[in-house]
């Protein structure tokens, strides 16, 4: 249980480092008896163990998750992933690639809402004007 612990603690720190610390504070907010489980399986497991892994750099994690998110249609978890795309060095225009891609393999429906999601996270990061 222990390496549960530090990989949770692992998985903490790259959400810091991905979004800041602002997602761990309103995360730890939003924290109760009926999510606490799932809040631990996603700092252990999604960032902690998957993550952490050495076999591809956080920016391929991130363009991979992004082109996953939109596919899936998950806005909220498509707009943290942008962010932390960004923190992690994808480009306005790679960003732009990576959701144009996503209109031949995932429809122009669910593009067009990654695109909107998108425009807004680049708004608010006074990356689009």
């Amino acid at each position: 249980m222990e390496n549960m612990m530090d990989m949770k603690e692992i998985g903490r720190e790259i959400i810091r480092e991905l979004q800041g610390d602002a997602a761990i504070v309103a995360k730890d907010k939003t924290r109760n008896e009926f999510n606490s489980v799932f809040q631990d399986y996603a700092d252990g497991v999604c960032f902690g163990q998957i993550w952490a892994r050495p076999g591809i750099e956080r920016k391929q994690r991130s363009i991979l998750n992004i082109a996953m998110l939109t596919a899936l249609n998950r806005p909220n978890q498509l707009r943290s992933h942008l962010n932390g795309a960004l923190n992690n060095g994808c480009t306005v225009d790679e960003l732009r690639e990576i959701l144009l891609q996503a209109v031949v393999y995932c429809g122009l429906p669910a593009a067009l809402d990654a695109v909107k999601i998108a425009e807004e996270v680049l708004r608010e990061r006074k990356l689009l004007v």
